[in-house]
């Protein structure tokens, strides 16, 4: 067993989970609040991509270095991403809260169709060419041979956003206002807590970590097209159900599961079916594990 080619495949799983657990924090978080699958979820994480190509293009005309571009296009694709989860909440499930669950999936479905199109017709069904935005750091020239700058940057940018939604949730007041609307959101408005302003800044945050891992994973590969998010989406809907939609850790642990499991099926049986064995992956959960790898069981009520 050659244990570079390994140790390459393992990297290379790991990097994709990160970005999609960037993304599935978002269906979990979404999910755990309102019970709802956010399907144009992914094309939140597209748009934030294009933002973050639009600002870094201005940023490099202006002569400005690559890595203060990085961090100022991450910013505004993240505001602008907030922005379009913001509105999209509003618009197209807010309406539907007391509806069927079906409507909701059906307006989620709708929203990620109009998004693909709108930006389709704004810019182009051609792939753009993505900057490299992520310097080599003199600091990790001792293990650059193991992983690339971009890549170790997306491992730690995940850990970071992965504890920094932890405490939130734990430690703050929104946080305990969010844990509280999960378990029962009738109560908390009996007892004073804002839950559409809860809902609202779970569409923002979800939609803040979407946008912030589509730049780092275009900045990464080097190019972007209107159609990344789907395929994005989807894979990181899979991994929330993995490891358990509704719970955090199992976000990211289902995300890493798909990321490496993606990577070796790649690596030693053939990457032609790489993106049907994820849609495989989501049958098998869902016919032997359907909680997830953290989720619980849920018991009829009686």
């Amino acid at each position: 067993m050659d244990l570079e080619y390994f140790f390459e495949l393992f990297l290379g799983g790991l990097t994709r989970g990160s970005i999609y657990a960037l993304i599935a924090l978002g269906y979990t978080m979404v999910y755990g609040i309102v019970e709802l699958i956010n399907f144009a979820h992914g094309e939140i994480y597209m748009i934030g991509a294009f933002t973050g190509l639009i600002v870094a293009g201005l940023l490099t005309l202006l002569g400005w270095p690559a890595l203060a571009i990085l961090v100022i296009a991450s910013i505004a694709a993240m505001i602008y991403s907030c922005a379009y989860g913001w509105t999209m909440e509003k618009i197209a499930y807010k309406p539907l809260r007391k509806a069927p669950r079906l409507s909701a999936l059906i307006s989620a479905i709708g929203m990620s169709l109009f998004l693909q199109n709108y930006v389709l017709l704004a810019q182009t069904p051609d792939f753009l060419p993505f900057p490299n935005l992520i310097p080599e750091f003199d600091f990790l020239e001792p293990i650059e041979h193991i992983a690339r700058s971009s890549e170790i940057l997306i491992y730690a940018v995940t850990a970071v956003v992965m504890v920094t939604l932890t405490l939130l949730i734990k430690f703050t007041r929104m946080g305990k206002a969010m844990r509280a609307t999960s378990q029962d959101r009738e109560m908390a408005m009996l007892v004073g807590v804002n839950v559409n302003r809860v809902i609202s800044m779970t569409f923002i945050l979800g939609s803040a970590t979407a946008a912030l891992g589509g730049v780092l994973i275009a900045s990464h590969i080097g190019q972007i097209n209107y159609y990344i998010g789907f395929l994005a989406g989807i894979k990181a809907f899979v991994a929330a159900v993995l490891g358990g939609i509704g719970s955090m850790p199992g976000a990211v642990i289902g995300s890493l599961v798909l990321g490496w499991s993606e990577s070796f099926f790649t690596g030693y049986i053939s990457s032609d079916y790489e993106d049907v064995f994820a849609f495989l992956f989501l049958v098998v959960i869902l016919i032997f594990r359907p909680s997830g790898i953290l989720g619980r069981k849920e018991s009829d009520k009686v």
